[in-house]
């Protein structure tokens, strides 16, 4: 049931130190054990000696404990025998497949999981060809496979499908309860790397790995149902019933507006500030799109109990038109793919979550946010029953009518992609947050680290380790990008370029002595070996100013300044060197240049 494994270079953000070894684990027994080969497989959380959560599994089963508690007081708040709520989660995974050999012949592939330089391809994406297109045989072999994989391992995958860009897909497994859900999924990507292996090719989880071609996320389907399977989500036939989902669905906007800071730290990383905001993927700011039938119900919620002519009777009888909510079972509304919180007729889409991540940390936040919510409108309800002496179905139409109003600001039905929803977000008080670094200050406000520490999330403590670990994480993932970049384009593509130079200095010299009184015969050579020492001389000098700025970097003692650096500082110049390298890419011999192109690693199964 216990063990003791070393713990020592596991990152703990300072709740351990390096020369203390031990760690323990503990089954965690909602999540079953499994077999792979011939070794017994035991989920488990992982905790420091003194308890001190280490892993993202013992803060998520808090998270589900308190938002199960917070929600079956709601169900009976509303008379409903209620003993248990579920939360629900469905991951839909998408990912891009390389051929293995190409993967192989570039090192920022095999070693940082995208590109970091190579000019787009004349065609890629433009057509939609791929998105509607036949899945190629090679890639549907694989995917049969490890489709078949996962069934063993009790993960049945439910669809498989193209996705927008050039060997990208995309596949979803059954909805599961939340910690069963992120376990599966984090065996899911395991088993998508062991089986492409087989197949020749490579799996690419990185939210960018294409620069100008879509990125992937991680679409998290989630939602609430009761014992014996009741989705709390999911609109009624009575205006009883849709009460409760109307409580449940605003307390969850509401808590998502509260806490959309938080909720956008909890997603943010050196792989998913690539694509987030990049007019493919959901815009940082956090936005709440819940279609045209629904705002008009919390509309008219608002704009009648603001009636002082409308008497009390007819608000704790419900005259409001609630009955007719179950037509937004017919989608009537167009779902909106821009928004990064969606909901989607019986749960909502968080579409802003990474390809790569693990999906833990957003639903802690999702989850704790939730809770503590519900917890504090039963709070806010009962002192108006017990203080103003109403009907129960009144103070909470009054409470509600509250919410609606302090949450509008987050609920957004149009374009996300659009630079206007960026200004008119920022008008509206909503977090526009541009960085990784600026998003993890998050994790420092006094709001939110009582969020966590009141419902037993997070200690205070275990919170600054995670913020910690995340600035080193970040760090580390630039320090690592900008070491192979400055390889790349000092020992790979700057000697091809001199080679390919070299040639057209021989050919300019032996068309000169031609052509000695018709100098345009050799213009054209002429300029592009003065294009070409151009863009060397710009590499030489940028990854030179880098190096410096990285050695600089390193010494800053504090780890947030030294983040800050790393993203203010030492990016822009891998955007300027990979600029200069693109360039190159297009003038230099094709046969000599160094990497396969775009074209062969998009185009290539």
């Amino acid at each position: 049931m216990q063990q003791e494994p070393d713990a020592s270079s596991f990152p703990s953000g300072g709740i351990r130190n390096t020369f203390e070894a031990r760690g323990y684990s503990a089954w965690d027994p909602s999540s079953p054990a499994f077999i792979v080969g011939k070794t017994l497989c035991i989920p488990t959380i992982f905790v420091s000696y003194k308890g001190e959560a280490l892993d993202y599994k013992t803060p998520l089963l808090r998270s589900t404990l308190a938002l199960d508690r917070a929600a079956v007081s709601i169900c009976r708040f509303f008379g409903k025998n209620v003993k248990k709520v579920i939360v629900n989660l469905g991951c839909e995974q998408e990912y891009f497949l390389v051929d293995e050999a190409l993967y192989l012949a570039r090192p920022d592939l095999k070693l940082t999981g995208r590109t970091l330089l190579g000019h787009s391809s004349a065609k890629d994406q433009q057509l939609g060809d791929h998105y509607f297109g036949s899945i190629p045989e090679r890639i549907s072999a694989f995917i049969r496979e490890f489709e078949t994989e996962a069934y063993r391992l009790g993960i049945p995958v439910k669809t498989r499908n193209n996705e927008v860009a050039p060997n990208q897909f995309e596949c979803a497994p059954h909805f599961e309860e939340v910690n069963l859900a992120v376990d599966h999924n984090q065996l899911l990507m395991d088993i998508m790397g062991k089986v492409a292996r087989k197949h020749k090719f490579r799996v690419l989880l990185h939210e960018k790995p294409y620069a100008g071609i879509n990125g992937s996320g991680k679409h998290c389907n989630w939602s609430l149902s009761s014992q014996p399977g009741t989705n709390l989500l999911s609109p009624g036939k009575t205006r009883q019933s849709n009460l409760i989902f109307l409580t449940f669905f605003i307390n969850i906007i509401k808590a998502v507006y509260d806490y959309s800071g938080m909720i956008v730290a909890s997603i943010m990383d050196a792989g998913n500030e690539h694509r987030l905001g990049s007019h493919e993927a959901p815009p940082s700011v956090i936005s709440i799109f819940i279609g045209e039938k629904l705002s008009h119900i919390l509309d008219e919620i608002e704009e009648k109990l603001s009636n002082k002519h409308v008497s009390n009777a007819e608000k704790s009888a419900l005259n409001l038109d609630l009955g007719k909510i179950p037509e937004i079972l017919l989608d009537n509304t167009d779902r909106n793919r821009t928004s990064p919180f969606a909901f989607t007729g019986n749960r909502f889409e968080f579409r802003a979550v990474g390809s790569n991540a693990n999906v833990a940390p957003a639903m802690i936040t999702l989850n704790t946010a939730v809770a503590n919510q519900l917890i504090a409108f039963i709070k806010e309800t009962d002192k108006l029953i017990t203080g103003k002496k109403i009907k129960k179905d009144e103070a909470v139409l009054e409470v509600l009518r509250k919410y609606i109003i302090h949450s509008k600001p987050i609920r957004y039905e149009g374009n996300g992609y659009s630079s206007e929803w960026k200004e008119e977000a920022f008008r509206r008080g909503l977090p526009v947050l541009k960085s990784v670094v600026e998003a993890l200050k998050a994790f420092n406000d006094k709001r939110n680290i009582s969020l966590f520490e009141n419902n037993k999330v997070f200690s205070p403590r275990e919170l600054r380790a995670r913020h910690e670990i995340h600035l080193e994480n970040y760090i580390k993932r630039i320090q690592i990008e900008s070491r192979v970049l400055n390889d790349l384009a000092v020992n790979h593509i700057i000697p091809t370029a001199v080679k390919y130079q070299n040639v057209l200095i021989r050919n300019y010299q032996g068309l000169k002595e031609i052509f000695a009184r018709e100098p345009d015969a050799f213009a054209y050579q002429l300029d592009l070996i003065r294009q070409i020492s151009g863009h060397i001389s710009f590499i030489k000098m940028k990854t030179e100013e880098m190096t410096r700025a990285r050695k600089t970097a390193n010494e800053i003692e504090n780890i947030e300044e030294r983040a800050g650096n790393y993203s203010e500082i030492i990016r822009p110049f891998m955007d300027e060197i990979r600029y200069h390298t693109d360039k190159l890419e297009l003038i230099v011999d094709d046969e000599i240049w160094p990497l396969p192109k775009y074209r062969e690693l998009l185009f290539t199964h």
